[in-house]
Formats: C-alpha cells, structure tokens, sequence
C-alpha cells in the first residue's frame, strides 16, 4: 500500500519526461497534472470562455430563482427573498474566492475530495479526502436526478396551464425523467467534442433571454409598492418568529448560486486550468449574483398576488406570474418554455461534471467498482462509463418517484447539504494549513493576506447555510411536509464511514500519495 506524503516533504519525480508527452495541454496544464502523479486522460478543448459558460449554465442563476421562489415566498416573503439573496450573494462571493484559490493550486477533476487530502493534517488525511469524496458523488448524482426532475415538473405545469383536464400523475413525471435523461445523457456522449462551442451559443441563449424575460415583466406585469418588496415579511410556514421564518427561507437563494465547483471537475478538460478555473469561477459567481439580484427584484416587484402564485395549479409560482403578467396562456408558455430548454442544457452539463466527478474519485479507489467506472478507452477521451452509470443513478431514482414524491424529493435535495459539507471541509482544511503557518502550494492566482478573513467568512457562512437545509418548510410538520433529507443524509455519511472501514481504507491512499512535492 502507498504511504502517505506530507505536503512538505519532497519525493523522488521518476518518469517525468514520459508525463509530458502524455498531456495535450500547456506547459502549466503538463506540470499540474506531473505533480499530482495523474495521468491525462481526457482531451483539453475548454478555454476561458467555453468553461464560463459551462459553469454559468450549470449555476443557472436567474433561471433557478423562478423555479425555487416558492421557498421564500412561503417563508419570508417578498423582503425575505431580497435581503436572503443579497447575504447568499455575499456568503457566496467568499466561498466562491476560496474555491478559485483552491482550484490554482490543484487544479483536478477531483476537486474537493483532492484538495481535502493535500490540506488536510497528515493524521486525517486519508479519511476526511473520502468522506469528501462520497459526498462530492452524492451532491452531483443526486442534482443530475434533480435537475431532469424539475424539468419533468415543468412541462408538467406547462401542460396544467395549457389543458385544463390534464390530470397530474407521478409515473407522468418518472417517465418524462427518463426521456430528459436519456437526451442529456446523448448529448455528452455524440457532442462531446463540440461540446465548448455549444456551450458557447447556450451562454449567449442564456443571456439574450434574460434580457427579454425581465424586460417583459417590468412592461406587462403588475407593479407591488417597493415598500412591500423591501420591508415587508411574511411568515407563511407557522415559525415561532419572523427571524427564523427569514433564514428557513434562504435555502432557495442559496440553491441558485451552489455549484460552483462544477468547473473545477471539468479541469483536466480546461486549457491553461490553473490560471482559467479561477478566473472562470470568479466570473460565473459575478454573472451570477448580478442577473440573479436583477432577476429577484424583478421578479417580486411582478408578483402580483403571492397566494395566487404560491398555490397555482400548475405547481410553478413564475409560470402563474407569467400568465399575470401576459395574460396569456401563449405567452406564458413561451417565456415558461425559455426556461425549461435552459433547465435542460443545466441537466446535460450535469451529468458532464457528475460524471467527471465519479471518474476521478474512481481512478482513486474511492467507489466501489472503482477499476470500471475510472475506465477511458485510449484514443475517446471521454469517461464513458461514469457517464452511463450518472444515466442508470437517474434513472433508479427517478422509479422512487412513482412511489412517493416526498421519498425522491427527500433523496434529490441532498445535493446542496452534501456540497455545503464538500466546500466546507475543503475550505477548513485550508484555513487550518494557514492558520498554522504552513507552506501553501505555489499558485497563479492567490488571495494573499485576504485569505484567511476570506476563508473564516466562508466557513461560518457555509455553516448557516448547511444547518438551515434541512429544516421543513412549514411547522407542524406531518410526514409529508417532514424535510427527510437530513435522515438519508445521516444514511449515506453513515454507510460511506462502514465501506471505508470494511474495505475503503485498504484500497483507497488518496491523492496526497501521488503528488511529487519537490516539483
């Protein structure tokens, strides 16, 4: 078994001259990829541009909102959703800094779990990266489940709008899952090579129906008082007080600006990585927070009446608002399907970053099957069976559906508590190393004397932010209103701590073991 490597402690580099000849990138992308022992794989074709707006269509901050605003509608009210997304913007922008900092100095597909295990103490190294790592699958198997489920529910409130003796029926849903899979899953295997350049046209989609979607509704829609929208509260769940009621509702701001890593496990995909992720992070969280505020204000300032919205038949309060604004069942379609084709190209790339994801914690021992599912074929470049294996998840998930929604709702919103567990241990570890006084590894783009203040801020933030995730929306809670991801939650740490016990620890050394310090 390899020994573990302290991050100061210098090794012998063999091979080094066969590394870079293996890698397609830049000189950079050779050295990262040398010093992290790993060899390349997957072909770089992402530059600045293409990997932004992968990432701004995986955040979809505008667009997921629209479809979450219901959680601050209900909790907080139309100021609850302004002033929770101005704290998640600010929460946010330090966690953000801190994973741009992170992804210069290791920039690997592995992301959290990898950069757990070289910041981590020595003594916990090993056991802390896994964790990482079976909650960096979870979050991104569970949000690829979720993001064809809430186009599935789209379409569904499309067609409530559209056919009024349409009758909702879960096994609609499960079957409709499966159809927006199967295409996502499609699109990442016959375009992956053109995948940068469609990312490319969906970013100027993306933004071009930002601009009309907002233009529309500040014409046509109704006009709430800017007293109402900035200073009154609403307590619709039952809490005890307005405070808590606010801060329950700061899981749908925060939903909408997650997912930042995403990028960063396409990094062996991006040219020049440890100079690009950050930069490209840091503009997708800029892109983000900016469209995502306008979009907010906008949104609550046309509103209407927030009853009619909250309990509209089509189970989406912006396909209501729409219809307010419009008027008509046409044009709401044809803002609400603008909507819906961008959740689509959301849930195609992520399955890119589920898949990548899986691939590298694979190619580490990390998963069980792991020989398989690390497995790319010479000459494809692509980690074809982590991305039929993220299709099949979906797909089993997506039965649970036929049996009870509130099950698969349960199962599908774990995603943003496990990445709030993945950034947060990353980010620790980090600050432990600072705090100490350790050497940190040489990066392109550092934070410099900010980077404690700025790694605290984001370890408290992400802290609130995990402790509220789990809280149901309404009180009493019944079996149905019951948040019952914190139980699975529980669940998953629990079986991922007795496979490590039972088997991981003698298979998996993590990725500290491979890197080569004295380059």
């Amino acid at each position: 078994m390899a020994e573990y490597i302290d991050a100061n402690e210098p090794v012998t580099v063999e091979g080094l001259e066969q590394s870079l000849s293996l890698t397609d990138g830049t000189a950079e992308d050779k050295y990262d990829m040398t010093r992290i022992g790993k060899k390349q794989e997957l072909r770089r074709n992402f530059h600045f541009i293409s990997i932004m707006a992968f990432m701004v269509m995986v955040v979809n901050t505008w667009a997921t909102i629209l479809y979450t605003i219901s959680y601050g509608l209900i909790d907080g009210g139309l100021a609850g959703l302004v002033w929770m997304f101005l704290f998640a913007a600010c929460g946010m922008a330090t966690v953000t800094l801190s994973l741009a900092e992170m992804a210069s100095m290791a920039p690997t597909s592995g992301g959290q779990y990898h950069w757990a295990s070289e910041f981590a103490p020595r003594s916990i190294q090993k056991s802390v990266s896994y964790i990482n790592g079976w909650l960096a699958t979870l979050s991104w198997q569970t949000g690829t489940a979720s993001a064809s489920y809430v186009m599935a529910s789209q379409i569904q409130g499309l067609l409530i709008l559209n056919y009024s003796n349409y009758e909702f029926e879960r096994w609609h849903g499960t079957l409709l899952i499966i159809t927006i899979a199967s295409l996502a899953t499609v699109c990442n295997i016959m375009f992956a090579r053109l995948l940068p350049q469609i990312e490319t046209l969906v970013f100027a989609l993306y933004m071009a129906t930002f601009v009309g979607i907002i233009t529309t509704l500040w014409v046509l829609g109704p006009k709430t008082p800017a007293k109402v929208v900035f200073t009154e509260f609403q307590n619709n769940g039952g809490w005890s007080n307005q405070g808590l009621s606010v801060l329950i509702g700061l899981t749908g701001p925060v939903y909408s600006l997650i997912a930042l890593d995403c990028g960063v496990h396409l990094g062996e995909e991006v040219r020049d990585a440890s100079r690009t992720l950050p930069l490209a992070l840091v503009w997708t969280y800029t892109i983000g927070a900016i469209s995502g505020f306008i979009m907010m204000v906008t949104f609550c300032f046309s509103v209407g009446d927030i009853s009619e919205a909250v309990e509209s038949p089509t189970g989406q309060a912006y396909i209501q608002v729409f219809y307010t604004a419009t008027k008509s069942r046409g044009g709401a379609t044809a803002m609400s399907s603008i909507v819906t084709l961008l959740t689509f190209f959301n849930g195609v790339n992520n399955i890119a970053s589920a898949s990548r994801q899986m691939y590298a914690f694979a190619r580490d021992n990390g998963l069980p099957f792991s020989s398989y599912l690390s497995y790319v074929k010479p000459g494809r470049a692509l980690p074809l069976n982590s991305i039929i294996t993220s299709f099949i998840v979906t797909i089993l998930l997506s039965l649970i559906n036929i049996g009870s929604t509130v099950a698969y709702n349960a199962i599908v919103s774990l995603g943003a508590a496990a990445l709030f567990t993945t950034y947060f241990i990353s980010i620790a570890c980090l600050l432990h190393r600072r705090l100490r006084g350790e050497p940190l590894r040489p990066r392109r783009w550092s934070l410099g004397r900010w980077g404690a203040p700025l790694n605290v801020a984001a370890v408290l933030f992400l802290s609130v932010a995990y402790f509220f995730s789990f809280w149901p929306l309404f009180t009493p809670t019944t079996a149905t209103t019951f948040n019952w991801s914190v139980v699975i939650y529980v669940a998953v740490v629990v079986f991922a701590a007795g496979y490590y016990l039972g088997k991981g620890r003698f298979v998996y050394v993590g990725p500290v073991a491979l890197v080569k310090r004295d380059l």
